[in-house]
């Protein structure tokens, strides 16, 4: 079955619900032909067809409304909006925001694979954005333009469209209070205080829930998959990183290695126990903290790595002979990168090595985007590769190589997502089910940015010149 509403000059009156056929043109003609008095308004789902057809998206999904009606394709996710409060949101925050708040609060469902549900719609949306672009390019060209093409216009059309489909919805009001699980940070960006407010916000979660989604050895970093082969798994991609990240570093008994933002401590028990390297591991989290020591003590490697709860900014000691910064420097900041690039090189012994893993992002949204910037971890900032090993270079560093680790995330995500998905119940025990829906969104969203090459990871290795 095809979408219900097929032409953008259809009205949303008539339509279908879960079992009807064509809304398109024939509603238009029946409208014409029918007296006033006998109009009935249309289902929500035809009107949201409708609406979406009106700014050039088909809907790529199928579409199943509070009232029971459905429109757009078979054989694809289903969006489900259990309450008009899903178009509100979205109206008052148009874009990633609006849906993200809808979907974590329970307002709106996703029925079937939630990564491919999204992948359709951004591509949807993307396809008509283009298209729009194209028309304006002729329309450039050409000299002439037709009112549907000009971004004015075109902006107006959009606007007036979303009012009308609202009125007929009945979903005007008030804006929602946004979910209890957005993020709310006072403070001046980059400050002390504000920053361990934000890795708190993040990472101090249970760490029975992480233990839930990530591998044994607690690695929440993109793990290096070295074979296809049925019987790897996540578990094995993140030792093969571990052993990736000591070879680089040159990692033997006595070496002397500063963690630096040290996670759940895989890298830190990793290097103590594999590498008999000594450890100084450090976190801004406390949770993390007081879990690395527990593990280090438990292990019997207290003597050999010591673990400080501590900003980045006030890390002394060494110097060492190797460093490691596995994704912790998305969290400096752009202002503060080159103090952080200027503090490795201080740390660092002569002949030293550094090794940054770090993600990285074109010019828009280097955040992350609106919704990783609500939800998960305000103030990140990334950067083309390019960028940080200039930075790295303007610190004295010489960078050795860099390694891209793209294809790498998009497997590690995924296995923490099945990880979730299979382990829901118990997940929503211990974080609540709107916690459990916003980290559902952010791995599927978060693996499918890698997938596309909107978002990359890399391993940059660096050293301190004799």
């Amino acid at each position: 079955m095809t979408a219900p509403v097929t032409s953008s000059e259809a009205t949303p009156t008539g339509g279908t619900s879960a079992g009807g056929t064509s809304a398109g043109g024939t509603a238009a003609r029946a409208k014409a032909a029918e007296p006033k008095r006998h109009r009935r308004r249309a289902d929500a789902a035809t009107t949201i067809a409708w609406a979406a057809a009106r700014v050039g998206v088909d809907l790529p999904v199928r579409v199943r409304a509070w009232d029971k009606s459905e429109a757009g394709p078979t054989g694809t996710p289903t969006v489900v909006l259990r309450s008009p409060l899903a178009l509100r949101r979205a109206l008052w925050r148009p874009g990633e925001l609006g849906l993200a708040r809808a979907y974590v609060s329970g307002d709106l469902e996703v029925e079937g694979d939630l990564t491919e549900g999204l992948r359709l719609a951004w591509g949807a949306i993307r396809a008509a954005q283009s298209g729009r672009a194209a028309r304006s390019g002729r329309t450039a060209a050409g000299g002439r333009a037709g009112r549907a093409d000009r971004g004015p216009g075109r902006w107006a059309d959009a606007v007036s469209t979303a009012a009308l489909a609202a009125s007929r919805l009945g979903v005007l009001g008030p804006p929602p209070p946004p979910p209890e699980s957005e993020i709310r940070h006072s403070g001046r960006p980059h400050s002390r205080a504000r920053d361990r407010a934000v890795i708190a916000g993040h990472y101090d979660l249970p760490v029975s829930f992480f233990r839930l989604i990530l591998d044994p050895s607690m690695a929440y970093s993109s793990g290096y998959w070295t074979s296809d082969d049925p019987g790897y798994g996540l578990a094995d991609a993140q030792r093969d990183k571990l052993d990736l990240i000591s070879a680089k570093l040159g990692l033997s008994r006595g070496t002397s290695l500063l963690d630096m933002g040290c996670g759940w401590g895989s890298l830190t028990v990793h290097a103590a126990s594999r590498r008999q390297a000594r450890v100084t591991a450090v976190t801004l989290s406390a949770e993390q903290g007081g879990y690395t020591r527990e593990r280090l003590r438990g292990l019997g490697l207290a003597d050999q790595a010591q673990v400080l709860i501590q900003d980045y900014r006030d890390t002394g000691g060494g110097p060492y002979d190797a460093i490691a910064s596995v994704e912790m420097g998305e969290h400096v900041g752009a202002g503060n990168y080159p103090t952080f690039c200027a503090a490795l090189h201080r740390l660092l012994r002569p002949g030293g090595r550094v090794l940054i893993q770090q993600m990285s992002r074109g010019g828009n949204h280097p955040g992350g985007g609106p919704f990783i910037e609500s939800y998960v971890a305000a103030d990140m900032h990334m950067r083309p590769v390019g960028e940080t090993v200039g930075l790295l270079e303007d610190a004295g560093l010489e960078v050795l190589g860099v390694e891209s680790m793209r294809p790498h995330y998009v497997r590690t995500i995924r296995a923490w997502l099945d990880n979730l998905e299979r382990k829901l119940p118990e997940v929503e025990a211990i974080i609540g089910p709107e916690r459990a829906r916003l980290w559902r969104l952010y791995l599927a969203g978060g693996a499918l940015a890698f997938e596309e090459g909107r978002m990359g990871v890399d391993q940059i290795l660096a050293a301190r010149r004799e």
